[in-house]
């Protein structure tokens, strides 16, 4: 790291949410140098010192990219007046601050913090303005006073932004008696972090501070893996690994009594086993138990469906629906809830469009939602009625801690009287509580999906635990369908699915498999397959037809490596397209890329009707049309969905010419890639093996061993997932 030191000389760019800046700083030499990074609140004239290092953009040259900043702090007439006229304040400006110095001089500082009244006697000040000014100055300067306070223990200015809002002024008092507070939610930092500012404070903190941030953080860090709780046995290794010897059973049956009085968690007796949850994902499940079990007792009839009713609708669409499908159709409209769930080939959309027209007959107001755009989108296509996500069918808002709120709610509930919701599998159990708290008494609700398919990202397992509950109807399509039995994608997914090998020996079909038996050449396959072999032979678009689908993320079949090799074939370099590096990749104009996070801030406006919306959910693909470094933001559009992007999210984007087989769920291709070679023990199982295939519409080509593929096959084994929602749905079914 090195060091610059100078003035400020002008802003070019200020995020004043978290304190990202492009600024030009005059050093004592007269040089003027570019400068940029999480700085914070800095204004024109300020004499600061850098710490950092060199880089040079390939746009705009040499650069000082700052890590941290040393302010020299507002101490003189000359000082306050920069600062005053820089903007900082609302309502001041170069003239307004002029006037201010010139009355007040040295003292100017305290009188608008302290006498605030005393600036109304300049002309063109009000006493109002005044106040405004005063109030604007405190905050400000309260900002400023954390973000220095708190850069000796490491704290970004971002970050210190974030604590203020939490906490308050009395921010740095409050992390020196207890820097694990930075743990809570409302802050989210980690407990590494809070570990370091620990060692650098003055005395040491209460034991309890540690020992309860750490349960709450090996919790929380459950919740990633799709937990929604933990057997207390499991918790005691993970907590004495984090906390030490002082970690011992005694103490964590203590911390946990301690975490359980102030409601952050919540203990549990299942099946004579105690399991510990965080408070929300408790709340969570047992409010979908107990949402779905009224829902179940007090459904709404629906109209008769007689044979004749089905027959018209055969008439109509040209399909003969066998029984389990008449039976699906009966449930639905009849007693209003229902779970769907079947293979591909079996006739769910059928299905699902069926129910569609009867309840439209019936006069039944009705919408359709999936967890993510590509999967709403798919929905869309698939049934010719419009789909929303969830989160859009909820109208999503964000509170000041970046957290989704929902404004439809059990208050405000969704406008209709049925509710049709695709990929439940990928419905994690905090957004299906939202969903079920916003459905109106009487609303009917079919719930869709693959019970083979993989759990959700986010915690929980919900499909899988409202059938193996038993409580809820529920009826799966088992049935292939003629026309899709001539498909060997269809085909051989449900061999994958009964433990069968697929056929590797098909040379006329949609399903492929090219053996390769090093990782390496596996990976140089598949880039060739992406970049020349299937667009020569098919006329497939590399961006938008193309998916490879890895089992993982690293070695050279992964789709980090992956992604590198076919961006320099795809997307090469190139004079004529901007690009710019974060975080060890290189994101250039024309680059497929994936929204990795949820981000409820980023609006976009439609392609198609000009209509605009709030968030880019994790999972959402889109193309980089342009680089604006003016700006400070990239054009990308995600599914016809446009949207100014900061340069400073993104860490939140990752490339998308190769995703996991996770980030593809809820997604359909026309062309899949999956290389199957030096696949890593845990993730070679087969409902893995199942998604990849059953991702791809038009053609599925496997690259590497034989053995891998059997060993897919052959191990049915789960990743073991901790939930209570069957659990709390037999509890509920039963009171």
């Amino acid at each position: 790291m090195e060091q610059l030191s100078g003035t400020i000389e002008s802003i070019t760019y200020q995020n004043k949410e978290n304190g990202y800046t492009v600024l030009d700083l005059l050093t004592g030499d007269g040089d003027i140098f570019t400068a940029v990074g999480t700085i914070g609140a800095v204004y024109t004239g300020e004499k600061v010192t850098f710490t950092g290092e060199w880089a040079v953009h390939s746009n705009y040259g040499r650069q000082f990219r700052v890590e941290s900043v040393e302010r020299e702090g507002v101490n003189t007439t000359e000082d306050q007046y920069n600062y005053l006229a820089s903007g900082q304040i609302k309502g001041v400006r170069v003239k307004t601050a002029q006037m201010i110095i010139e009355k007040f001089g040295e003292n100017t500082f305290d009188v608008i913090r302290n006498c605030p009244e005393r600036l109304a006697t300049i002309k063109g000040i009000s006493k109002k303005r005044a106040l405004e000014i005063s109030e604007d100055f405190i905050m400000k300067s309260s900002e400023r006073d954390i973000i220095i306070s708190l850069e000796k223990y490491g704290i970004s200015p971002s970050e210190s932004l974030r604590i203020f809002s939490a906490l308050g002024a009395g921010a740095p008092e409050i992390i020196r008696r207890n820097p694990y507070i930075i743990c809570d939610e409302a802050i989210g930092m980690s407990f590494e972090k809070a570990e370091q500012i620990a060692d650098m404070v003055d005395g040491a903190p209460d034991p309890e501070y540690r020992m309860t941030a750490g349960i709450k953080y090996v919790l929380e860090h459950n919740l990633s893996n799709g937990h929604t709780c933990v057997p207390v046995e499991k918790l005691y290794a993970p907590c004495r690994t984090l906390l030490g010897d002082e970690a011992g059973r005694d103490e964590i049956d203590k911390y946990i009594a301690v975490l359980n009085s102030r409601k952050a968690t919540v203990t549990e007796i299942i099946n004579e086993k105690q399991y510990i949850f965080l408070n929300e994902l408790y709340k969570a499940e047992i409010n979908c138990a107990k949402e779905l079990i009224f829902r179940k007792n007090f459904a709404v009839s629906g109209n008769k469906v007689t044979d004749e009713r089905i027959e018209r609708i055969e008439v109509i669409s040209g399909i003969c629906y066998n029984p389990i499908q008449k039976k699906a159709i009966k449930t639905a409209v009849e007693q209003g809830l229902l779970i769907l769930t079947g293979g591909p080939g079996t006739g769910k959309t059928t299905t699902v469009r069926a129910i569609i027209n009867l309840l439209l007959d019936d006069g039944i107001e009705t919408v359709l939602c999936a967890p993510t755009g590509r999967a709403a989108k798919r929905m869309s296509e698939l049934t010719g009625y419009e789909a929303k996500t969830i989160h859009r069918l909820l109208e999503v808002e964000w509170d000041e801690n970046d957290k989704p709120v929902f404004t439809r709610n059990k208050r405000n509930p969704i406008e209709a009287n049925a509710v049709i919701v695709d990929e439940l599998s990928m419905v994690d159990v905090r957004l299906f509580a939202s969903l079920l708290d916003a459905l109106p008494l009487g609303c009917r609700l079919i719930m869709v999906g693959d019970s083979d398919q993989l759990p959700p990202v986010g915690a929980g397992n919900v499909l899988q635990d409202i059938i193996s509950s038993s409580i809820m109807p529920v009826v799966k399509l088992t049935e292939v369908f003629r026309q899709a039995m001539e498909s060997a994608i269809v085909v051989n997914a449900h061999k994958i699915v009964r433990g069968e090998m697929p056929d590797l020996t098909l040379r006329d079909s949609d399903f492929f498999f090219m053996e390769r038996n090093t990782v390496l050449a596996a990976g140089e396959t598949v880039c060739e397959l992406c970049a020349s072999r299937l667009p020569k032979a098919y006329g497939y678009s590399p961006l938008n037809d193309i998916q490879v689908i890895t089992p993982s993320r690293v070695g050279e079949a992964g789709c980090v490596s992956l992604n590198a090799r076919i961006q320099s074939i795809v997307n090469p370099k190139s004079a004529a397209k901007k690009e710019f590096g974060n975080s060890g990749r290189i994101f250039r104009e024309g680059d497929k890329v994936m929204q990795i996070k949820n981000n409820y801030d980023l609006e976009w406006k439609s392609a198609a009707d000009s209509s605009t919306g709030l968030g880019i959910f994790n999972g959402d693909i889109g193309i980089i049309r342009k680089i604006d470094f003016g700006s400070a933001v990239m054009d990308i559009r995600f599914d016809e969905r446009d949207v100014e992007y900061p340069l400073e999210n993104a860490s939140q984007l990752d490339l998308a010419y190769a995703v996991t087989v996770h980030k593809s769920q809820g997604s359909e291709f026309r062309a899949v890639v999956m290389p199957v070679c030096g696949v890593p023990e845990k993730l070679a199982y087969r409902n893995l093996l199942y998604t990849a295939v059953t991702r791809a519409r038009e053609m599925l080509i496997l690259v590497g061993s034989e053995r891998t593929v059997c060993a897919m096959v052959e191990n049915n084994s789960k990743a073991k997932r901790y939930s209570a929602l069957g659990h709390f749905l037999i509890s509920e079914n039963g009171v």
